[in-house]
């Protein structure tokens, strides 16, 4: 396919709005259903220190202003899902003003490692060698991709997709989709970054398949489960006019009442009276 440099700045830019934007439905669903359980809290804290990472390469690069915002405000939004939801806030329940300390020691020890990393990187880049700051991009990417394996554990505890929003998937997969196919219109196509990208769209597509297959199948389950009033380990589920009959505010079901009579009649008199 010829270079086309109008159609990959395009459709990088895209990618790159994706990849900007894709956190805000999975901090609104948090904060909207005040819990995060089945949200992997490994996921969005990596997620934030690639943020971290893929600054240092986007600022050594001189890259444009756009993709300089965007590994910051997604690393920012990682970090919010991780303080507000994951098992900091709405997971563990801890108080909110112990989850806004965690968030901003967590940023300012990202602020150092970012600033310091780039003054490591900066002189090496300057004289020619490179390689230093290519791992940095390698390395944000890849970590991008690998933070997805702690959520599947999540899936497989849970047997089913809860707690990260679908919408959230499907933006970041789009994100690597349209950056994979700016690397298409490059002069040199970039078979690294290609692998990287792809990584993240597969590894989001199984997310979404899962909750396809998985979530209809956990409903369906759920629904069976309240009509014969049991869970799995054999629990019953107390439905509030079951718990109500037990405390006296319902007379109790037909069976019931033929049980309650039974024994009555069977039982003896405590006064010795036949």
């Amino acid at each position: 396919m010829p270079a086309n440099a109008a159609a990959e700045n395009a459709l990088g830019t895209i990618g790159t709005i994706c990849w900007t934007v894709q956190l805000i439905p999975q901090v609104w669903k948090s904060w909207r259903t005040k819990s995060t359980e089945g949200l992997s809290e490994w996921l969005v804290l990596l997620w934030g220190f690639s943020g971290v990472t893929f600054a240092v390469y986007a600022i050594v690069q001189n890259l444009n202003i756009p993709l300089i915002l965007q590994p910051h405000l997604f690393g920012t939004l990682s970090y919010v899902s991780w303080a507000q939801a994951t098992c900091q806030h709405y997971g563990r329940k801890r108080s909110k003003a112990v989850s806004v300390a965690l968030y901003l020691a967590v940023m300012t020890v990202s602020a150092g490692l970012e600033v310091g990393m780039i003054f490591a990187v900066q002189p090496a880049y300057r004289n020619g060698n490179s390689r230093p700051l290519q791992f940095f991009g390698i390395f944000s990417s890849v970590l991008i991709a690998v933070a997805l394996l702690p959520q599947y554990w999540e899936i497989y505890k849970h047997k089913e997709v809860v707690g990260i929003s679908i919408v959230f998937m499907l933006v970041d997969m789009l994100g690597g989709v349209f950056s994979d196919l700016s690397l298409a219109f490059k002069e040199h196509f970039d078979i690294v970054a290609s692998v990287t990208y792809s990584l993240v769209v597969v590894m989001d597509a199984i997310v979404i398949v899962c909750a396809l297959v998985l979530n209809p199948a956990a409903r369906r389950r759920r629904k069976r489960l309240a009509e014969n009033d049991v869970v799995p380990e054999g629990i019953a589920v107390h439905s509030p006019q079951s718990v109500a009959e037990r405390q006296g505010m319902y007379p109790p079901r037909g069976n019931e009442v033929a049980s309650v009579s039974d024994n009555a009649q069977r039982t003896p008199a405590s006064d010795g009276t036949p």
